[in-house]
């Protein structure tokens, strides 16, 4: 049996390279209400990041047993 990426961990590589992206792209921006924006977006994908990172992160611990 292969071993294949969950959607999550895909989902944490995607998300930390769009930040890493938008994050180019305020550095290179013009305007500071571009620059704004873009880190702003960049905040948000990290933080989407993080949510599949706690997701992938309970999958890989151990069921507790109740009862």
């Amino acid at each position: 049996m292969t071993t294949q990426p969950t959607l999550d961990a895909e989902l944490i590589a995607w998300w930390e390279c769009e930040a890493a992206r938008l994050e180019s792209l305020a550095a290179s921006a013009r305007w500071g209400f571009l620059r704004r924006r873009y880190e702003r977006k960049a905040a948000a994908a990290r933080a989407r990041a993080q949510v599949s990172r706690v997701r992938e992160a309970g999958r890989r611990e151990p069921a507790h047993r109740t009862g």
